[in-house]
C-alpha cells in the first residue's frame, strides 16, 4: 500500500505536534495545521510535512487542507481533530463572546475540517477520522467548571457514534480519544500536583499515550463508533 496521507489540527504544541512527529516517523505524509504553525518553528516543511497556518473555525480553512492533500499526495487517509480551546469559569459567568469562541474552534472547527475530508475519502472508498475529546464530558469533577468545553466535546463524542452508523458500509470509521489531563504546555507545572489527583492513577498521562491510542484505532480497522478514554481511570466513575 502507499505511502498514508493525514490532517493533523492543532498542530503547533502538545498532542497535535506530537502526533504530527509520529505520523512522520510512520512514513506518513501530514498536511499539519494551526493558527500560527510556520512561526512557532516546530516543524519544517519538507516533500512530506505540509504546513498551513489556518483557523479551523474558518470554513475556507478546512476546504484548503483537504485540497493540499489531494493536491500534494492524491489521497487523504486520516483526519485528527485536536484543535480545541478549554475555557474554564462558572456558566453564569461565561460571555456570550467566550462561547461563540469555544463552540466556533472545537464545533465549527470539526465540521468545516471534517465535512470535506469525508467528502474526499467517499470517492476513495476508505478513510478513518480522529477526535481528540476530554473525558471530563462524561466524568465531570466538581469544581472544574468549563460549560462550553464540555458542552462542544460532548457533541462531537455524539457525532463520533452518529457518523460512525452512517458512513460504516463507506469504509469511513470515526472513532474519539476521550483524554485526561496530558501533560502538555496548557498546563502550568505549578498546577500538576492538583491535576494528578483527578485520575484514579495519580499522574498526568503523557502525549506519548494518546499517540498510541491513535496508532491503535489507526490499525484497528473493526473499531469504529468508539470513545476510547485514556485517562488513568477517571471515566470509571468516583474514586
Amino acid at each position: 500500500m502507499s505511502r498514508k496521507t493525514a490532517i493533523v489540527t492543532g498542530a503547533s504544541s502538545g498532542i497535535g505536534l506530537g502526533i504530527v512527529k509520529t505520523l512522520l516517523a510512520e512514513d506518513y505524509s501530514v498536511v499539519a495545521c494551526a493558527r500560527k504553525l510556520s512561526s512557532a518553528k516546530v516543524l519544517d516543511q519538507t516533500d512530506r510535512c505540509f504546513l498551513i497556518d489556518g483557523d479551523v473555525s474558518l470554513k475556507a480553512t478546512g476546504e484548503s487542507l483537504t485540497d493540499v492533500a489531494i493536491q500534494k499526495t492524491g489521497r487523504l487517509d486520516l483526519v485528527v481533530n485536536n484543535a480545541g480551546i478549554f475555557v474554564p469559569g462558572n456558566f453564569h459567568d461565561y460571555t456570550e463572546e467566550q462561547y461563540r469562541s469555544i463552540m466556533a474552534t472545537n464545533a465549527d472547527g470539526f465540521f468545516y475540517v471534517t465535512q470535506p475530508a469525508v467528502r474526499q475519502m467517499r470517492t476513495q472508498g476508505r478513510g478513518h477520522v480522529v477526535t481528540i475529546s476530554t473525558t471530563l464530558v462524561t466524568q465531570p469533577v466538581a469544581g472544574l467548571n468549563a460549560f462550553g468545553t464540555y458542552f462542544s466535546k460532548g457533541a462531537l463524542n455524539a457525532a463520533t457514534k452518529s457518523l460512525a452508523i452512517e458512513y460504516a458500509t463507506t469504509g469511513i470509521r470515526f472513532n474519539t480519544i476521550s483524554a485526561g489531563i496530558i501533560d502538555t504546555p496548557m498546563h502550568q507545572p505549578e498546577s500538576h500536583e492538583f491535576l494528578k489527583g483527578l485520575h484514579p492513577i495519580a499522574r498526568l498521562g503523557t502525549v506519548g499515550e494518546i499517540v498510541t491510542a491513535l496508532l491503535y484505532l489507526e490499525g484497528a480497522e473493526f473499531v469504529t463508533g468508539e470513545i476510547l478514554h485514556v485517562d488513568g481511570g477517571a471515566h470509571a466513575g468516583k474514586w
